[in-house]
């Protein structure tokens, strides 16, 4: 794998020079991309000497700090892997390897090399308390047990740093990126590294000011949340009876070769892969697709394509499938009918289309526009659509009549632009008694649509 080394550079006149030289010996094939924060002290026009071709320096016109400098640093980065190098002698390049090993075999999306963990010099009890007071307050916040969230040394897939919303200039960037990782669902690795502490005579930088200025972008990125989809997408990891009652209706229709069409961060995927099934999951969101590779890597039944619905022919090749599932991904498409003719090519003779759509036209609101829904179905409407492509219905019924009540409450009367988290544990809460209601009712109104569609040949 190629590593993208961002080195953010102030006032280091008496380390840079070392630093790249340790940086370049390290045996893996790289990029180093160097950004002066406006250095005053020579380290600029030591930079603007260097030749090498797999450096690049950029300068900034003003001292802008540490976190503009790693934002600019990762928006040039090409690599697999990005690893943040600081460029005094505090961190030795040499144990890339192991801040790196469990990126490369596919258990983690994000390493952070821990100072507390390795060999470290004996040094700065005030700098240790800070960080231990911070990394409470993260744990806590986060509900997790990392011991060095300050650290400089971390690795990340290039697609999962590229996708966080970073904005701290400074010292800060440091809490918002453990932070916008863990919001995310990452899976995140602490190995030991060594340390050399430098004091304030040797170039240290970071004060005692610089602990509440960590503070306040660590809540100000807790409180930021993520985008709507992604925030979706988490929210239903926690609805296990949500997911376990969709699972229950598509079952009995299952084939043995099966395509799902926007598998997500594959909260849905892991019932499909059963032993004996063959299955293909897909997406188009870069970040979901390493998630799945990642949550997949070694089941040999379950491969993982980038599919968008309106060109799934193209992408799937020759290969044809007995089913294809569809949950909560038709309203996403503007122009829905022809992903349905498009499908349609892609299966073995009699094969099914499993679908579960949102409902109703008068529960569109906010939430569905923000989630980039462009309708909601009636049941006559989405007869209709398929039939008109060449599909005979099996089976269409409304599904999570409950629900649709709380729904229209919460996000048509209230307006919420959000799932909050109220909504996703008492809607979960609520499905056993709404999947055994409609077993002995069918209500003319619900959540959702089910839809069973045979292919008509």
């Amino acid at each position: 794998m190629k590593l993208s080394i961002i080195i953010p550079v102030y006032n280091e006149i008496n380390t840079v020079q070392e630093i790249i030289r340790l940086v370049q010996q390290e045996k893996h094939e790289k990029e180093i991309i160097i950004i002066d924060d406006c250095s005053n002290d020579g380290t600029r026009e030591l930079l603007q000497q260097i030749k090498a071709a797999n450096v690049r320096v950029f300068l900034n016109d003003v001292n802008r700090g540490k976190g503009f400098c790693l934002r600019k640093g990762i928006a040039q980065a090409g690599g697999d892997i990005i690893i943040i190098q600081d460029a005094d002698l505090e961190y030795y390049p040499d144990e890339y390897e192991i801040l790196i090993e469990k990126i490369v075999e596919g258990k983690a999306d994000v390493v952070y090399g821990s100072r507390f963990l390795g060999a470290h010099r004996v040094f700065h009890f005030y700098h240790y308390l800070g960080n231990s007071v911070l990394n409470m307050i993260a744990n806590i916040t986060l509900n997790t047990n990392l011991t060095d969230l300050m650290t400089c040394y971390k690795a990340f897939k290039t697609p999962i740093v590229k996708s966080l919303v970073l904005r701290a200039n400074r010292f800060g960037i440091e809490p918002e990126i453990t932070a916008e990782v863990f919001k995310r669902g990452c899976k995140v690795y602490e190995v030991p590294i060594s340390y050399n502490g430098r004091s304030y005579d040797e170039g240290k930088k970071i004060t005692w000011k610089d602990f509440f200025r960590c503070v306040y972008w660590l809540f100000r990125s807790v409180l930021r949340g993520v985008d709507v989809g992604t925030h979706t997408l988490l929210r239903m990891t926690l609805m296990p009876n949500n997911n376990i009652w969709a699972y229950s209706k598509i079952e009995p229709f299952l084939g043995n070769k099966i395509l799902e069409l926007g598998s997500g961060i594959g909260t849905f995927s892991k019932f499909l892969a059963g032993k004996t099934r063959k299955v293909t999951l897909t997406d188009i969101n870069p970040d979901y697709m390493e998630s799945l590779k990642t949550r997949f890597i070694s089941n040999p039944h379950v491969s993982v394509i980038k599919a968008d619905a309106l060109k799934i022919d193209e992408a799937v090749g020759d290969a044809k499938f007995d089913t294809v599932v569809a949950i909560n991904i038709l309203e996403h498409v503007e122009d829905d009918a022809q992903a349905i003719r498009k499908l349609k090519k892609i299966f073995l003779g009699g094969g099914r289309l499993l679908l579960i759509v949102p409902a109703h036209n008068c529960l569109y609101g906010v939430f569905d526009k923000n989630l980039s829904h462009y309708r909601r179905y009636e049941k006559a409407g989405l007869k209709q659509l398929l039939e008109n492509e060449g599909f005979f219905i099996e089976k269409l019924e409304f599904m999570n009549s409950l629900s649709a009540i709380g729904w229209f409450f919460t996000f048509k009367l209230l307006k919420r632009k959000r799932m909050p988290l109220s909504c996703a544990v008492i809607g979960d809460k609520l499905i056993p008694l709404a999947a055994f209601t409609e077993k002995y009712i069918k209500f003319p109104f619900g959540l959702s649509l089910f839809c069973v569609a045979k292919v008509n040949e």
